[in-house]
């Protein structure tokens, strides 16, 4: 697990498996928003309040429209001032440009926090970590391949096993930092991803690009460490609801989706994520 941050503490505290879950915990999250010049003093206006009807904000990715570090100054001027946590992935249009460091270095000087098979521990509420909520988030950009019966595999040309082992590789990395947040008893975990873990989510887009959009390692991955609820983008066509094989809650946040700037997903020991659209 990487490093803590000014923002984010990794106390272990119960075994995998035994965390009780504590409370409640806001999550807004978006993605998709391809920042670039023209929304310079826009996007403050649309979040100004998400303070007040959240505890943290999640970004999954597409944060750039060509991935060059001044599209990303845009976003982190734009909500770098939010006074709560910020962590995000990166994006396909974030890698476009191959300056997907520097993008990363501007949001994370605003104090969003980007994740690149790492995981992170945000304590929310309580005094000197006492009483509060812990919420793990596990972030990997993943990748491409599509989904049972109709999938790619690392087999045969050298750039088919590239491709489908790029994502074999962030599934695992996804898988551990998961399983890291359940050693470390934290009382809810959220995967974070650009593309998508289901087919249910992409329903409203072109079959024929479903490969394109997201693969069933991701799943796999989620389902066998485990998380509360798993958060993603990429399919601007696609729908915003749909769960693992297992059952883990699965959304679609990209803003053509979820038709506005973010939406508040509230996290409980009750179950399925209540869902609140700001107005």
């Amino acid at each position: 697990m990487s490093a803590p941050s000014p923002f984010f503490s990794d106390p272990p505290r119960q075994d995998r498996g035994g965390s009780q879950k504590n409370s409640s915990v806001r999550i807004a999250a978006f993605g998709d928003v391809h920042a670039g010049a023209e929304m310079c003093g826009r996007l403050h206006e649309q979040f100004a309040h998400l303070p007040e009807r959240a505890d943290v904000l999640l970004l999954a990715g597409d944060l750039t429209k060509c991935g060059t570090p001044d599209e990303a100054r845009v976003l982190a001027d734009e909500l770098g001032p939010l006074p709560v946590p910020k962590l995000a992935v990166l994006g396909n249009h974030d890698y476009h440009a191959d300056q997907q460091d520097k993008v990363t270095a501007v949001l994370e000087d605003s104090g969003i926090r980007v994740l690149d098979g790492q995981a992170e521990i945000v304590e929310l509420g309580g005094q000197g970590g006492q009483g509060g909520v812990r919420l793990g988030v596990a972030g990997v950009k993943g990748f491409g391949g599509g989904f049972a019966g109709a999938c790619g595999s690392d087999f045969g040309e050298p750039e088919m096993k590239a491709f489908v082992g790029h994502t074999k590789r962030l599934a695992e990395q996804l898988e551990r930092r998961l399983t890291d947040l359940a050693e470390a008893g934290v009382d809810f975990r959220v995967a974070l991803m650009h593309y998508s873990p289901i087919p249910e989510t992409l329903q409203g887009e072109r079959l024929e690009i479903y490969p394109f959009l997201g693969s069933y390692l991701l799943a796999e991955a989620v389902d066998r460490a485990g998380a509360d609820l798993a958060l993603h983008g990429h399919a601007h066509g696609g729908s915003e609801k749909g769960t693992t094989p297992a059952g883990v809650h699965v959304r679609n946040v990209a803003q053509p989706v979820i038709k506005a700037p973010y939406r508040v997903y509230c996290l409980s020991a009750a179950g399925e994520p209540d869902c609140e659209a700001p107005s």
